[in-house]
């Protein structure tokens, strides 16, 4: 597995809303845009959920496409997870299985490799017990980010209250999901008022 980037402008153009945060937990829960009735599934057609992996390409273990229903279920068990800590209740239980559930479905372990001349550690994915690597990533992601205070502490809900997408602030001023999206319409609203008013 890379440890690819994945910039807002690549996900901007591939025609996801937003993305782009360092983990891919958080892309995938916001694939359901929730600010609107009704919800938006992102990745509903196959050919936007094909879409979407091969954005998250370098990020993620290779392997076969995971289900949809799979990714469903486990972006729905992380989505309860990050808003329940975000509300400061407790999650549902089954969320909690769902992750764990899909973290090890395909265990990893860790490894030595000679390339050339040097060794070098590389994780190993063994999906052969049946479960998605990808998914088991993404999982882990949510595991270690629920598992670090000061990272989790980081959490955020964009300010624009028309979003509902989570990200990871990592300067303490961010407050929008992307800013020259959210951003943007929160400055142009402002200066509607400022203007309607004078």
């Amino acid at each position: 597995m890379a440890n690819a980037d994945l910039s807002v402008e690549d996900v901007l153009t591939a025609g996801f809303m937003m993305g782009g945060e360092r983990l891919v937990a958080l892309d995938l829960v916001d694939t359901v845009v929730l600010a609107g009735e009704p919800a938006v599934d992102l990745i509903e057609s196959p050919e936007r959920y094909a879409g979407w992996w091969e954005l998250q390409e370098g990020r993620l273990p290779s392997g076969p496409l995971p289900e949809l229903a799979a990714t469903r279920r486990l972006r729905t068990a992380i989505r309860d997870v990050l808003d329940s800590q975000l509300a400061g209740v407790r999650p549902l239980a089954t969320s909690v299985e769902d992750i764990n559930a899909a973290s090890a479905g395909a265990p990893s372990s860790r490894r030595l490799v000679l390339r050339g001349r040097e060794l070098d550690a590389e994780t190993r994915w063994h999906s052969e017990y049946g479960g998605s690597a990808a998914l088991a990533a993404i999982a882990g992601e949510v595991i270690e980010l629920m598992a670090d205070p000061e990272r989790l502490s980081t959490l955020r809900r964009c300010a624009n209250p028309n979003c509902s997408m989570l990200f990871l602030a990592e300067h303490k001023r961010r407050q929008w999901c992307v800013g020259s999206v959210c951003g943007n319409r929160a400055r142009v609203a402002r200066h509607y008022q400022r203007t309607k008013q004078s």
